[in-house]
């Protein structure tokens, strides 16, 4: 079992920065790690996803904006957001997703999330 608590969320006027911290209990090597999202009324959606390989993704509406990093040694993942927009925001949160090949079964952690709002 692995217990995230995401930390850096805010209240930012838009196009300013914020970065985001999920720090884990325990180690992330092996978890895909991803920031989500939820806005009011709208269902979650992926924001960036790190694979344990190294490999990024983002939504769309993030790309060149967004930036997730992890650092294996400290069991930390990290979303640095940056020109911001009052669009982005929602309440973020980070999750590690594990998988067992031979039933092949995904396993999610969620955190309990932090609130991102973006408003002048």
């Amino acid at each position: 079992q692995v217990q995230l608590v995401e930390s850096g969320g805010g209240l930012v006027q838009p196009g300013g920065s914020l970065r985001l911290s999920c720090a884990a209990s325990g180690s992330i090597s092996i978890y895909t790690m991803g920031w989500y999202r939820q806005a009011p009324g709208k269902q979650r959606e992926l924001v960036a996803g790190s694979t344990s390989g190294g490999s990024t993704n983002y939504a769309d509406s993030v790309k060149g904006r967004f930036t997730i990093s992890r650092d294996n040694a400290k069991n930390t993942v990290y979303l640095q957001m940056n020109s911001l927009k009052p669009e982005d925001t929602a309440v973020y949160y980070c999750n590690a997703r594990g998988r067992i090949a031979l039933l092949n079964y995904d396993y999610d952690y969620w955190g309990q999330g932090t609130q991102v709002t973006g408003s002048s």
